[in-house]
């Protein structure tokens, strides 16, 4: 049984493209003259992941959008509240 999963696992690997990337990757760190500090980083890169420098850009940036959109979601609340509000004193007035 374990070694089915394993075949059908390969298999999945291999179908998907999988395998030819990381093989292409792997190649390529392998020829590279000057091996890079991070192996990792490298394999990162090459398969189209952002580097260290601009996955925390992008950590900053999703933070500053979040923030951004708890400040508007509240002024909306606010602005609800007011319109609720005018509504009703229209209406009583009415």
């Amino acid at each position: 049984a374990s070694e089915s999963k394993k075949e059908a696992f390969r298999k999945y690997l291999e179908s998907s493209g999988v395998l030819d990337a990381l093989t292409k990757v792997l190649v390529n760190l392998y020829e590279e003259n000057e091996k890079p500090p991070s192996a990792v980083e490298f394999i990162q890169q090459n398969l189209g992941g952002p580097t260290k420098a601009e996955f925390e850009s992008l950590k900053a940036e999703k933070e500053d959008l979040e923030t951004k959109y708890k400040e508007l979601l509240l002024q909306h609340e606010q602005a609800c509240k007011k319109v609720l509000f005018l509504h009703n004193s229209k209406m009583q007035l009415s």
